[in-house]
């Protein structure tokens, strides 16, 4: 795979740093990593990964994280600006400074942080919500007229923050392939949303976007891009926004309502898609067609047209169609392809392979039993203490 033989360190965290590693991960690279002990993590993105567990409020559990850091390509660090460098792992410890050499040039230290680390909002806490909320993107978002809504934790969390951090950390390995140096990749969820938001945000107010919220061809005001209820409560999306597919759907919605002798005493023609005044009149039509006929009959009508109109389908359908639980690691290369790792959705236990990667590390267990002695690897390793016992 692409990234086989990279070396990668990743702190226990939410959502974007393990989807980061995840991809990395699913590329061939090797991820740790460090959990707390006593840790109760549920992350679901882990697939491939390991776990050591350590104490970073003992010097000898912060010393194995240092020496893990050292001996690694990329570290991703979840944390609000500052944490790492209070416990002295900051970059400036790894990289080399003018005439200060680091314990590690060569390392690819990304940061992923909630808001803009320079900003009024550095040390608040936040979420995705509040990321897209400052970003701009959340107020020009579908919902009602009262107020717009939230496409679950996607925007932020994952696209701007856990994506384009692996995208970083992409970009500085190939840099380095080229200086022999690492570098940081500052990443942080409100400029990541605001940056891959670019088209609609540099669309405000003019053109597809150019009116209020909901009234606009990709907000939902537009009766052919939207969702409609049909008979059996499930959905159809409906997506015909250039005129020849807008055609295309209209005629086929007309022929079931005809056939069915529902037509009333209105019914759409093809210009109907680019007078505005009717958008009203359209949507009731098509809101009320769609309700006399379940989905999956709609799903055949439009199958195999330029239509734009498909079914929505609940993640068990969706995993049913492509084969799989797992959604794929994507994009596909053709002489390096991804690997999905595991074929069932698990945790990763914290602390699973602390002593295969010490061992790796080059700790006797010796050196082992005295890190427990010490506190560093956590409570449950207490019993391990005495001589004869294994890690």
């Amino acid at each position: 795979m692409s990234l086989n033989g990279i070396k990668v360190v990743e702190f226990a965290g939410l959502a974007p740093g393990p989807f980061a590693g995840l991809v990395l991960a699913h590329n061939g690279a090797s991820v740790i990593r460090i959990d707390r002990p006593s840790s109760t993590t549920k992350d679901l993105l882990c697939a491939g990964k390991r776990s050591i567990a350590l104490d970073m409020k003992t010097a000898s559990g912060l010393r194995v994280a240092k020496d893990l850091i050292a001996k690694a390509d990329i570290l991703i660090d979840p944390f609000r600006p500052g944490v790492l460098e209070k416990l002295g792992l900051g970059p400036e410890v790894f990289h080399t400074i003018d005439e200060r050499e680091g314990l590690n040039d060569r390392l690819v230290y990304a940061r992923l942080a909630g808001f803009p680390r320079n900003s009024m909002h550095s040390a608040m806490a936040g979420h995705d919500i509040n990321y897209i909320a400052l970003s701009g993107i959340l107020s020009m978002l579908p919902g009602t007229m009262d107020k717009p809504t939230f496409p679950l934790n996607l925007i932020a969390d994952f696209a701007g923050g856990g994506l384009l951090c692996a995208n970083g950390i992409l970009l500085a390995m190939i840099e380095r392939g080229k200086s022999g140096r690492g570098q940081v990749v500052n990443v942080d969820m409100v400029s990541g949303s605001r940056y891959i938001s670019s088209f609609p945000l540099l669309n405000a107010g003019s053109g597809a976007l150019g009116g209020p919220r909901g009234t606009n061809s990709l907000d939902g005001g537009a009766p052919f891009y939207d969702v409609y209820t049909c008979s059996d409560g499930k959905w159809m999306s409906v997506g015909c926004l250039e005129p020849q597919f807008f055609a295309q759907f209209i005629a086929k919605f007309n022929e079931v309502m005809n056939s069915g002798g529902k037509q009333g005493s209105w019914s759409p023609s093809r210009s109907t898609q680019s007078t505005k005044e009717d958008w009203p009149k359209l949507r009731k039509y098509l809101e009320d067609g769609f309700r006399t006929q379940p989905r999956d009959f709609w799903t055949e009508v439009f199958h195999g047209t330029d239509a734009c109109a498909v079914p929505v389908l609940s993640p068990t359908e969706a995993a049913q169609l492509h084969g799989s639980l797992h959604p794929m690691p994507h994009p596909e290369l053709s002489r390096t392809p991804p690997s999905p790792l595991q074929d069932e959705i698990k945790t990763l236990d914290p602390g699973k392979h602390t002593a295969d990667i010490l061992r790796e590390l080059g700790l006797s267990e010796e050196d082992m039993r005295q890190l427990v002695t010490e506190g560093a690897l956590g409570k449950e390793a207490r019993e391990l203490e005495r001589p004869k016992s294994k890690l």
